[in-house]
């Protein structure tokens, strides 16, 4: 197998994918309907797209390329407007949200497809604990070299992402302790992790021919990284993001990536080094344990500091990149989370405590999708 070509895209340019629950009307539990609604949604106009996903409880929309935070958003909005008006003609709910509160994966189904149930044959029960639910962000570079130094220097902020984007306190009936107890189950696959320090799609190239030779992998799709490479849309790929409660939140977290791309690409504010990785897993882990308020290392310093806080320095420093970009209202509301109402994941456990009732939990994350 080859990589190809890395294509040719705008730089900057945005791209955002999310996975969403399918539940039904009566006690919010997941359907296994995502083939009905894709029927449905076959005769609607949008500008973006929307597929299958490993099981059939989930449904994955897209947008196209986007140049901005607001074309995101619009763009959400027309793709969301669709799928809430199909799926209520199938008398189900959509909802955000990284894990569903009280589903149990052995009952979920292998959506039909070749590659679904290849992964199923390989992975076993873990394909179907991979009734997960994500959002990634795509961010275009104007070259295979550009995206691995950008991949590079994006991966720092990987643990204030997660703080952020975290969803997903619950899992099969449980508060797991964590505020993204999601990519734990990423964490399970053999090839999830951070990609290898690579500076040069030449280096890269000869790591994916002898990773190939070694029948692991047979394309990029093989690897489960925090961030990876998409030679075919000229792209990085963000994909440690739960997804959000909200479109507004999901286009708020892209604007906050192509502004943190755009001070990496022009400013250059720190010099890539392995050893920026030394504290990569532990940041990793008390992003998904604590949120907000998980500890966070600088590899180049070795101080720790209060994942919120450093958001509130690194917003900072985004302020003049995101008015270019005209981004500012993507800084200014998860600058309200920090300060304020906090993450996704706050916000289910505080419905939890008041209603004591999962779901009733999952009714109302819907209605929140729902707009």
């Amino acid at each position: 197998m080859s990589l190809g070509v890395f294509s040719k895209s705008q730089p900057l340019t945005l791209g955002v994918e999310l996975e969403l629950q399918i539940v039904n009307s009566a006690d919010y539990d997941l359907a296994p309907v995502s083939g009905d609604l894709m029927r449905l949604m076959e005769k609607r106009s949008i500008p973006g797209d929307v597929k299958p996903e490993i099981t059939s409880s989930m449904i994955e929309l897209a947008t196209g390329v986007c140049k901005d935070y607001g074309q995101a958003l619009s763009e959400l909005g027309q793709i969301r407007d669709a799928l809430v008006d199909c799926a209520e003609q199938l008398d189900v709910s959509l909802c955000g949200g990284g894990t569903h509160p009280f589903q149990h994966w052995k009952r979920q189904r292998i959506f039909e497809t070749p590659r679904f149930h290849e992964l199923s044959s390989l992975y076993g029960y873990l394909s179907k604990q991979f009734t997960i639910f994500g959002q990634h962000v795509h961010v275009g570079c104007p070259s295979a070299d550009d995206a691995l130094v950008l991949l590079h220097g994006m991966s720092r902020f990987i643990p204030h992402l997660i703080a952020l984007a975290a969803s997903s306190p619950f899992v099969q009936g449980e508060d797991t302790g964590f505020d993204s107890a999601r990519l734990n189950s990423v964490f399970a696959f053999p090839l999830s992790g951070r990609a290898p320090f690579l500076q040069t799609w030449a280096e890269f190239e000869i790591y994916f021919t002898k990773m190939t030779r070694t029948g692991v992998v047979s394309g990029m799709k093989d690897f489960d990284w925090d961030i990876r490479p998409k030679p075919e849309f000229g792209t990085i790929e963000v994909r440690v993001l739960d997804t959000p409660l909200t479109i507004e939140k999901a286009a708020a977290l892209a604007g906050f990536i192509q502004s943190l791309a755009r001070w990496i690409t022009v400013e250059k504010p720190f010099k890539l080094s392995e050893d920026d990785y030394l504290p990569y897993t532990f940041n990793r882990f008390q992003a998904c344990r604590f949120g907000l308020d998980g500890t966070f290392v600088d590899p180049e310093s070795g101080e720790h500091r209060v994942l919120r806080d450093d958001l509130g320095v690194v917003l900072s420093r985004l302020d003049s990149h995101a008015a270019d970009l005209r981004a500012e209202p993507a800084l200014q509301y998860l600058r309200r989370e920090i300060t304020g109402i906090g993450n996704d994941a706050t916000w289910l456990r505080r419905v939890e405590e008041e209603e004591h009732l999962l779901p009733e939990v999952v009714r109302r994350a819907t209605r929140r999708w729902h707009g």
